[in-house]
């Protein structure tokens, strides 16, 4: 496929999407969202790719946010649209059924910060900074960012970032749980293709059924909750991945998992 704004690479089963305009630290306009939205409806259609990673293009900038020389002069119709537009690209990103992982290198600020929050996992180097500064820019976050973050970490941490836009080191976030690990700048890519590639030899019926499990669990009370689990782990015992997988810990070698 061919973008304008990104690179996509295919490696075995692993998917890597670059946000390639780093000359604006990676800033999301209305092409890269585009861009992100094919990429990723293409990577839930495939039957070779199992894992998603997402990152930046360039050292400095996971994405800096959204492009604000393309928003400056919008009117009301048109921010909305835009906003709108970024929160169907990111919860396709959220609801593919197959893991998406971020790798954040440098700046992962507003618009990029809601982009990480919107993958299972989120992987970042020393050097990344993390915020949503939109509130100094004299607008709320558009992207989905005012929704998860208080989903993700405490609401009252939440609400201090979003209300004073403070910008936080990549410890920091680790701290408050915004990012699941923190590894060295050279470190980064490879841990995150270790762990896609890890992801990826487990049995993918499962690994798909535990997403659905722990998203859909966690917009419901804890009674509903157990009875998708229920339904889904029900569901895996009618999948050829069940059957070996268990065969092959009874035989005592490593499974070989089909994706069926």
């Amino acid at each position: 496929m061919e973008f304008c704004n990104i690179i996509l690479q295919e490696e075995g089963r692993i998917a890597t999407l670059y946000i390639n305009r780093p000359k604006a630290l990676n800033a999301l306009n209305e092409d890269t969202l585009l861009d992100i939205k094919a990429a990723v409806e293409y990577f839930g259609g495939s039957d070779e790719l199992d894992v998603l990673i997402i990152t930046g293009a360039g050292e400095k900038s996971f994405v800096a946010g959204a492009d604000i020389s393309f928003m400056q002069d919008m009117n009301a119709i048109e921010a909305r649209r835009f906003g709108m537009l970024g929160q169907e690209v990111f919860r396709l990103i959220e609801t593919v059924e197959k893991p998406v992982i971020a790798a954040i290198n440098g700046f992962c600020l507003g618009g990029g910060c809601e982009l990480a929050m919107a993958c299972d996992i989120r992987i970042c180097s020393e050097r990344a900074k993390f915020g949503q500064p939109e509130v100094g820019l004299g607008v709320t976050p558009g992207f989905g960012g005012t929704q998860r973050l208080p989903r993700i970490v405490a609401p009252g941490i939440a609400k201090l970032l979003l209300y004073t836009g403070d910008i936080i080191d990549a410890h920091e976030a680790f701290r408050i749980g915004l990012v699941d690990k923190v590894v060295s700048s050279e470190e980064l890519m490879d841990y995150v293709r270790r762990l896609a590639m890890k992801i990826a030899s487990r049995g993918q019926v499962a690994v798909r059924f535990c997403k659905v499990a722990v998203n859909n669990g966690l917009q419901t009370d804890i009674d509903r909750a157990m009875v998708i689990e229920a339904e889904l782990f029900g569901l895996c015992f009618a999948t050829e991945d069940q059957k070996e997988g268990m065969k092959a810990f009874i035989e005592k070698r490593t499974a070989d998992f089909k994706g069926k």
